[in-house]
């Protein structure tokens, strides 16, 4: 049975990741390297978990969220569908069954908003967990005086936390934006679509999504 941690120990899992954020890098865009997928992974787990699903189906999610950004290695462009095709191939050498390779694949696929949405569970948890990763320390570029709004909205988060409240079936995303870095609104010129992406994507969960920033209910 594949786990988490024989996809980490992989070879060719890590430089996939290690090209992809190389690549990433090179072209101005934020950190999608160990931190990002590590948070991803281990916030989709947690989801599916207090969602209580069984054991495997969260280790398959664990999966899913630290391969989720592979397919940057071959182009940011369509990166979610080359990273599907990739994971899956990955796991099938490895001796994943087709039925568990198929689910991941899946969720992989889906999880970039331009392209996908939430189609399983594992894809939906997926969602809620990548779009969750707003923070300063994702801020690859050192120098404000160049930094583009993604930069700028990413660095101005000085805190963020995703909490599953399992009485109520709430998912909330709590965010801390230093309002002197950039407006409130920013993050919504960017983000307008992730958000509502998420929203559907507890939607499929049946459970409701909120969204605080600066200890205002926006969602």
């Amino acid at each position: 049975m594949i786990t988490l941690e024989d996809v980490v120990k992989n070879e060719e899992v890590q430089a996939f990741i290690n090209a992809s954020q190389k690549q990433l890098e090179a072209l101005g865009y934020t950190e999608h390297s160990h931190r990002h997928i590590g948070i991803v992974s281990k916030r989709t787990g947690e989801i599916l978990e207090k969602l209580g699903f069984d054991e495997r189906t969260i280790e398959l999610g664990k999966i899913a969220g630290y391969l989720h950004d592979i397919g940057n290695c071959v182009n940011r462009v369509d990166h979610a569908h080359t990273g599907a095709i990739l994971a899956y191939n990955i796991l099938k050498e490895m001796g994943m069954p087709a039925e568990e390779r198929t689910e991941i694949m899946t969720a992989i696929g889906n999880h970039d908003e331009e392209t996908g949405t939430a189609v399983s569970e594992i894809s939906a948890a997926l969602i809620l967990a990548d779009k969750s990763d707003v923070h300063r320390d994702r801020v690859v570029n050192k120098s404000m005086s160049t930094f583009d709004i993604h930069d700028r909205v990413n660095y101005a988060v000085t805190d963020a936390k995703l909490e599953l409240n399992e009485e109520t079936r709430k998912i909330r995303l709590t965010l801390t934006i230093d309002t002197d870095i950039c407006p409130v609104l920013n993050y919504f010129q960017i983000f307008m679509d992730r958000t509502m992406m998420s929203k559907y994507a507890a939607k499929y969960l049946d459970i409701w999504y909120e969204l605080i920033i600066n200890e205002t209910k926006l969602l």
